[in-house]
């Protein structure tokens, strides 16, 4: 898809996710926003699926594992745009008996959610999981993750790395919405990541590094991100965005991490972010 469409899709995204929290005055818009970019470009250009026809195993197809559920919103988004259930659900979100859930529930059976998640740290170990079954079954599709950065703060994202690099699973690429924020401030005031790169590279993994909103970047650390599975080892992509991006007075602070906005700041964030696709 061309990257001038992937940007107006994910203006369009960007337009859910204010309105849905704003019509609740409940959600987590700060992340969000920051990863309508990526989301944009993974489920409408790079993965290999069938929103159609979904399918709890996803044999055959790429799979994806939001690892961060509280950016629940701009996941719904864009599994509802990309033809997983119908736009006009987006309506329904945090509400009772939802099937869009404050964080990503399966109970429900909502078509795109394979694991229930919000409670951080897991789903390095879900997707490790899932890329090892893929490599019993002869399976050459993907596994992709995506991580907060202060979600690497949790002890399980390193097992779980170690454990990939140890039994070799080069079939995963994981993401990290690297922002530099978290719910209480900054992530290096709060408990600082190091060198984030030679972490991970010390941990076995393959490193790359990208601007999470500039499409033609991201699409071609993705293509090498790929290119560099089947060698012995996992890839990690350590991704720079800034949370809330794309709104004039969310980006780059964490006290939008998990505040919704009032009816006056949703009206000025809605001028600020074209609508592309028409609005649920």
């Amino acid at each position: 898809m061309e990257t001038t469409e992937l940007e107006r899709i994910a203006s369009q995204v960007r337009r859910d996710i204010v309105r849905m929290v704003a019509d609740v005055n409940s959600g987590h818009p700060g992340g969000s926003l920051g990863c309508a970019d990526f989301l944009t470009l993974l489920y409408f250009d790079v993965l290999k699926i069938n929103a159609a026809n979904f399918t709890m195993d996803g044999i055959g197809e790429d799979l994806f594992f939001l690892s961060n559920g509280h950016i629940s919103p701009v996941w719904y988004s864009v599994l509802a745009r990309s033809g997983y259930f119908p736009v006009a659900d987006l309506a329904t979100f945090r509400k009772l008996s939802s099937k869009l859930q404050g964080h990503p529930s399966t109970d429900k059976k909502l078509p795109g959610v394979r694991v229930a998640s919000g409670s951080l740290g897991q789903g390095l170990s879900v997707g490790i999981g899932a890329a090892v079954v893929k490599k019993m079954n002869k399976d050459a599709s993907y596994v992709y993750t995506l991580h907060g950065d202060g979600e690497l703060q949790e002890g399980q994202i390193w097992e779980a790395a170690m454990y990939a690099a140890a039994n070799k699973v080069d079939n995963i690429i994981a993401t990290i919405d690297y922002n530099g924020r978290q719910i209480d401030g900054d992530v290096e005031d709060v408990l600082s990541l190091g060198n984030l790169a030679e972490k991970w590279k010390s941990f076995g993994w393959i490193v790359f590094e990208m601007d999470g909103h500039n499409m033609i970047d991201m699409k071609n650390v993705i293509l090498k991100a790929q290119s560099s599975c089947g060698e012995g080892k996992p890839v990690v992509i350590i991704m720079k965005t800034e949370m809330g991006q794309g709104v004039d007075f969310m980006v780059g602070s964490h006290k939008w991490h998990g505040v919704a906005p009032n009816p006056e700041q949703l009206e000025s964030a809605l001028a600020q972010l074209e609508e592309t696709l028409g609005d649920y």
